[in-house]
């Protein structure tokens, strides 16, 4: 197996400084696995449980521990350094990666603020692209074909030219979808070039995407009951075009390590809703243009202390964010600035037990500006917020292949422009902070290794939607929690064979106020999910995989008293593949079972969004 060197303090790792209790998904995973893009890679091999897209796109809403409808905002996606969550109600959108360019993907789970900041509660999803290649020019061409009308033809390119590196890799995306009026297109690119010398490299990325979306919108239990494929909405539509622009350089001086990311990133967004009240029809528009602007600069020491090993990150996160909205309703103009320090140091200590201990804290100060001439209010308003961010970690190997380790630390969320517009306070709503704990152990080696953690997240004044005041509106909970336990499990069961499992198991509550001991909605309480590869050597692959979530609530249940709730599902997944010289064929399958199911659902039996059917996919790909 190849060395996988994975992110640990916002810097590559010496091995022995891995951040604690990461998932690593590697490209041969999500290769065999038939992951068609990075969002579906993330479910389906780090078993993270995912919401079924209202807008006909796989960018399913990720939730790392229980957050429920707000769970993106509360994990932050990072893609080669640059946040790719923003100031918005909106899920980052994975899907315009081209996964042929990805090297790895890491998920760490729980408080990540110190390092990422805002939104990292429940967690990080790191994306790597590639940064390297072989000597020449090498490639691959993929087309897949399948139910649903869906087509996606997908090139990459890479080329070893000495000292300087060329990639570029390109897709195009088509399929009618389950439901009707839910066509999804999308074409993206991303390439970049990079010079490697001795002690570092500098380069450049560009990517871009465009996508066009039909809206099927939601139905209700009885209409999903008759036919979970029918629309409501059959003439709704939207759009989403973006362009990004990153350069980087790395620089090692002695044991000092210099790093930087500058990017650049505009995004545009339209949608149109038919409406019909009174006898009186037509469509109602929205569009609007976001711009964001990162400045990225951090530097490492790697030392050497009295046999221990010692490294120090200290870096800043300079974030600039405007967005200008042109619809019926709103003509609103925002922005925000947000400047952060921080610095972490973690000392290796007892080499032969692997002690660890690490410290980290950071402080982010957040100017916002929001106007709208539309809205209730049409003077400008303006407000200051800051905030602070700690954690300390610790490991030990306490005997050979017995780990265990600790961390503890405090997060934060800041309410984003979209929250802050529709609210129920004359002021700007309080930042969400978050008392995280986590305790775990970890048996085995590599091959054959069972992770086990322990976590507590107590929040004060969590930002949520809360149906039960007027007609709903963004406000400040009273005290929640999430608590629960995980379990990473993998082994090989014989020559060529390799099974792993990922549970989640979390109980989301109010801990005070009228809702006391109440569910928090949209939160199911066990995700299980588990896989099986079989890896003979010959030249073929086989990959199956299945699913469990338990019940939930629905999305307005804050009072806990719907009397039903969104029932629970099993899924299953599976995909062959063949090797034939430069050529591999592949035959996948999605929800093999055909399960009528649904994730979302935002009223009590209504609001649903109904979760795909089984699909089945032939594909074609070749090396050269």
């Amino acid at each position: 197996m190849p060395s996988v060197f994975v992110s640990g303090a916002r810097f590559a790792s010496d091995p022995a400084l891995a951040p604690i209790g990461a998932t690593v998904i590697t490209a041969a995973d999500i290769r065999r696995a038939g992951a068609g893009n990075v969002n579906e890679a993330i479910r389906k091999i780090g078993g993270v449980y995912g919401r079924q897209s209202l807008d006909g796109s796989p960018d399913f809403a990720l939730d790392l521990r229980g957050f429920g409808a707000n769970s993106s905002e509360n994990l932050v996606v990072m893609v080669d350094g640059v946040r790719l969550s923003e100031n918005e109600l909106a899920s980052a959108v994975l899907s315009t990666i081209p996964v042929d360019s990805v090297e790895r993907i890491e998920i760490t789970r729980g408080g990540s603020s110190v390092l990422y900041g805002d939104g990292a509660t429940g967690g990080v999803i790191q994306v790597f692209t590639r940064t390297g290649a072989r000597q020449g020019v090498h490639g691959s061409g993929t087309a897949t074909a399948g139910q649903f009308d869906a087509h996606d033809l997908r090139v990459n390119l890479s080329a070893g030219l000495g000292k300087l590196t060329l990639d570029g890799a390109a897709g195009k995306q088509e399929s009618d979808n389950y439901r009707a009026n839910s066509r999804f297109t999308q074409a993206n690119f991303a390439g970049g070039a990079q010079y490697a010398y001795e002690g570092g490299r500098f380069g450049v990325r560009v990517e871009s995407a465009r996508q066009e979306s039909r809206l099927p919108g939601s139905l209700t239990e009885a209409q999903f009951k008759a036919d979970p494929r029918q629309s409501g909405t059959p003439n709704d539509f939207g759009s989403l075009d973006t362009d990004r622009v990153t350069a980087f350089a790395e620089h090692r001086i002695g044991d000092t390590e210099l790093a930087a990311e500058l990017s650049h990133r505009e995004k545009t967004v339209k949608a149109a809703y038919e409406y019909n009240y009174g006898g009186v029809s037509g469509f109602s528009r929205v569009k609007y243009d976001s711009r964001q602007t990162q400045f990225s600069p951090r530097v490492r020491q790697l030392s050497d202390l009295a046999g221990m090993r010692n490294e120090l990150v200290a870096g800043v996160d300079l974030i600039r964010w405007n967005r200008k909205t042109a619809s019926d309703f709103s003509l609103a103009d925002a922005s925000q600035d947000s400047k952060a320090i921080y610095v972490r140091d973690e000392i290796r200590w007892d080499p032969q037990h692997n002690g660890r201990l690490a410290v980290g804290a950071r402080r982010e100060v957040f100017d916002k500006d929001y106007v709208d001439p539309l809205g209730m209010s049409s003077a400008k308003e303006s407000s200051a917020q800051a905030q602070n961010a700690w954690d300390a970690q610790a490991s030990y190997s306490v005997l050979p292949g017995v780990g265990l380790h600790a961390k503890a630390g405090q997060s934060y969320r800041m309410p984003n422009v979209d929250e802050n517009s529709y609210r129920a306070s004359a002021s700007v709503l309080k930042a969400q902070t978050s008392h995280d704990l986590e305790l775990g152990a970890t048996f085995g080696s590599a091959a054959n290794e069972l992770a086990v953690r322990l976590f507590r997240h107590q929040l004060k004044n969590e930002i949520f939607f809360d149906p039960t005041i007027g007609w709903g509106t963004n406000t400040n909970l009273d005290p929640t929690r999430r608590q629960g336990v995980e379990i990473d499990a993998q082994t090989v069961i014989a020559a060529g064979w390799r099974a792993s499992a990922h549970l989640q198991h979390v109980n989301a509550t109010f801990t005070d106020g009228p809702n006391d001991g109440r569910e928090m909605v949209l939160v199911p309480r066990n995700v299980i999910s588990a896989r099986l590869a079989w890896v003979p050597g010959d030249g073929q692959t086989a990959d199956l995989g299945a699913q469990w979530v338990s019940s939930q609530r629905f999305g307005n249940d804050f009072t806990n008293s719907c009397a039903a709730r969104i029932p629970s599902y099993a899924t299953l997944d599976a995909r062959y593949a063949r090797k034939l010289g430069p050529w591999e064929l592949a035959l996948a399958g999605s929800n093999l079972a055909d399960r009528k199911y649904y994730s979302n659902a935002f009223g009590c039996q209504s609001g649903i969004y109904p979760s795909d059917g089984r699909q089945l996919k032939l594909s074609a790909r070749y090396d050269f």
